[in-house]
């Protein structure tokens, strides 16, 4: 049984995009070539990965066991045309990071710019994600060089602390916290606030849940968002107050900025499956000097 990497990512852009033709569009490929391969890959594994219902095809069991392994062996597969790419011609490298969507935003920006001084023909793909367990998860599969973010539970590969994240509470700039110049307050005098929170799906909701439970307090939601760049405006705008990354608050920010009384704040690390070679780790010394800069301890 041959099955090749290209009937593979045939299945995979199947999957993400719900659709034999968009998967067609999104490969440059024809959806008569795009079917007749995926045929191909189910009567060489001896079973249907998809079930063609209306509207959009659908994971069969089979699907759902295989998908993983063919997302693994892809990536595996990028990963290795990256690295020879990386050996033959330094400056036309190729650095796969995985990070969270507030990171992105946050701290990357400028360790990105900074980084790329002295890597000029480098490029840079990100995969951001919502939760670092799933970034986690995604390192180990085998998706990025260097995940940036959160400490994650377990992880058997090199590790390094990047130091403390902080965060902090905004509000608009005509609450009345802002109108009496706080700019340093104990979440439990928040208690019986309303909240800009954030959807289940991503980490910062457990944040926002974690600190507001320690300080004797379930917090009132009166809306929740998915990203911290939109509570930010959201609670700008009056409709709650809202915890954030303090390297998410843009300069020239229109609502106020209070600082948590303890502070609350999280570990950031910078995680590989393998040692870091020259390219991933000249990113990791940009993103320390990044923190370094801001803050972080």
């Amino acid at each position: 049984m041959h099955i090749s990497l290209r009937q593979l990512e045939y299945f995979i852009a199947i999957v993400e995009e719900q659709s034999f033709s968009r998967a067609a569009q999104r490969l440059n490929v024809t959806q008569p070539g795009l079917s007749h391969q995926f045929q191909a890959l189910e009567r060489q594994l001896g079973v249907r990965l998809i079930e063609r219902v209306p509207r959009r095809p659908r994971l069969t069991p089979a699907g759902r066991a295989v998908l993983p392994h063919a997302m693994t062996a892809v990536a595996s597969a990028q990963r290795v045309e990256s690295t020879a790419h990386r050996v033959l011609a330094h400056q036309d490298a190729e650095l796969y990071v995985a990070t969270l969507y507030s990171h992105s935003v946050g701290i990357l920006p400028d360790a990105l710019r900074s980084w790329r001084v002295t890597h000029p023909g480098a490029r840079i793909r990100l995969f951001e994600h919502r939760r670092s367990q799933t970034m986690a998860e995604a390192m180990y599969a085998g998706q990025a060089d260097i995940a940036i973010g959160p400490r994650p539970e377990e992880w058997d590969g090199p590790l390094q602390s990047l130091g403390i994240e902080r965060f902090v509470v905004v509000t608009a700039h005509d609450d009345p916290l802002a109108r009496e110049g706080l700019t340093s307050l104990s979440l439990t005098s928040l208690a019986s606030r309303e909240w800009v929170h954030f959807t289940p799906s991503s980490g910062l909701s457990d944040v926002l849940d974690e600190a507001c439970r320690s300080h004797g307090f379930s917090p009132v939601v009166v809306i929740r968002t998915e990203q911290a760049s939109s509570a930010l405006r959201l609670a700008a705008a009056g409709l709650g107050l809202t915890l954030v990354p303090e390297n998410n608050v843009p300069p020239h920010f229109s609502g106020h900025v209070i600082q948590p009384d303890p502070p609350i704040g999280r570990e950031l690390t910078a995680y590989t499956r393998t040692p870091p070679d020259e390219l991933v780790g000249s990113f990791i010394t940009a993103i320390a000097d990044r923190l370094l800069a801001t803050g972080p301890s």
